[in-house]
């Protein structure tokens, strides 16, 4: 039987609304697939953020947060070098006293960097692109084992590691500075620092009142006794807390029961104690941070007897080595708090580790978390 001409040919409307319909299926697809595309990120996927490079610093001990990746790492490091030499140049460094007074316009200003063009890299999705860079990073953290989960321990082994590196590059920085023959070490002649830069310390005011930077620090941390000090030596010098030198260990000791020691018999009683290394410790030691509502000294008393090895009812330098390194937190310390922080930000199945897709969907925990001293303490091994 023949078909009517209606059944074998569409309607002009019809004809319109399949080819409307078909261009916005079309245009819907190519819309998904350019915009959720991995391979093809949105230039500027945070717009309300900025990443900002950390400024200068003048100090030798690490401040606030571990640079997560080596690319920032470097930046900041040449920032870092840039102003050291600015200051060398401008006569603003002493021997001895890296952190002397510098006027407020030296710091970032008068021939700072105003517009940034290593800021402007790391903002540019082009030439730095967040979500690539934790792609790469991923594998190089995720390693013991290599299972698709970062755990706290490697992020804390990764930031450790960070650490190291800045701290190790600041220290040949200083050394350099202080090695007057070139000979790739110093002695502490060459070290020492000038008469009017005793003013400023304020890291110790021990009894001789020489001050914490002083010959018996220095041959301390001349592990190998020739009188002169080594770029690892020297880098034990600056930063005691993570040596593993028994005599620097021994030194820190001492120091402890010098500052407090106010009646000079060579050891704490249980007052010294409880005035000064008590406060310090406790928040390290879980038996010492039980409430403490009633100003009651009983987990003081605790503490000491528990570091009373010889029941004399007094605490000797070599008594206080089990505690040395809550009173002088080593950078493990510090890399444990920044991984321990990261993760709660970022685990967001809450499973105690970070998938790789977890640290794409939150790359700004990464590279511009603030760690400030409320939230993590004073980081500086010397007090």
């Amino acid at each position: 039987m023949a078909r009517s001409p209606a059944a074998r040919k569409p309607s002009a409307a019809q004809t319109v609304a399949v080819t409307l319909a078909l261009a916005l299926a079309s245009a819907g697809l190519l819309f998904l697939l350019f915009h959720l595309s991995p391979s093809s990120p949105t230039p500027h996927p945070h717009p309300h953020r900025r990443l900002r490079l950390r400024g200068a610093r003048a100090s030798p001990s690490p401040r606030g947060q571990i640079p997560f990746d080596p690319v920032i790492a470097g930046l900041e490091r040449r920032r870092d070098d840039r102003e050291w030499e600015r200051l060398a140049a401008a006569g603003l460094h002493a021997p001895g006293f890296e952190a002397a007074p510098v006027p407020e316009d030296y710091i970032d200003g008068g021939g700072g960097f105003g517009a940034d063009p290593d800021e402007d890299y790391i903002n540019d999705a082009a030439r730095f692109n967040l979500t690539r860079r934790v792609e790469a990073l991923f594998p190089k953290i995720d390693v013991d084992p290599a299972d698709g989960a970062v755990t706290p321990a490697e992020l804390t082994a990764w930031n450790l590691a960070s650490a190291r590196r800045e701290v190790m590059h600041r220290t040949a920085r200083e050394l350099d500075l202080h090695d007057r023959d070139h000979d790739g070490r110093i002695a502490f002649s060459e070290y020492e620092r000038p008469s009017w830069a005793w003013r400023f310390d304020d890291h110790n005011s021990s009894n001789d009142g020489v001050g914490w930077w002083k010959e018996e620090h220095f041959n301390a941390s001349d592990m190998d006794g020739d009188g002169f000090l080594n770029l690892i030596e020297f880098n034990d010098f600056l930063h005691p807390a993570d040596t593993t030198n028994p005599k620097l260990i021994n030194w820190l000791c001492k120091e402890e029961v010098r500052e407090r020691d106010k009646d000079n018999d060579g050891k704490l009683n249980f007052q010294e104690f409880y005035n000064g290394l008590f406060y310090s410790i406790r928040h390290f030691d879980e038996e010492a941070s039980t409430d403490d509502s009633n100003a009651s000294d009983a987990p003081a008393r605790k503490s000491f007897t528990h570091l009373d090895l010889d029941n004399d009812g007094l605490l000797s330098a070599d008594e206080l080595k089990p505690i040395i390194g809550n009173l002088h937190p080593p950078e493990h310390f510090y890399a444990k708090q920044q991984a321990d922080y990261v993760i709660t930000q970022a685990d967001t199945n809450k499973d105690g580790q970070l998938s790789l897709q977890e640290m794409i969907e939150n790359p700004y925990v990464f590279y511009s978390a603030l760690f400030t001293e409320d939230d993590y303490g004073f980081h500086d091994e010397l007090r």
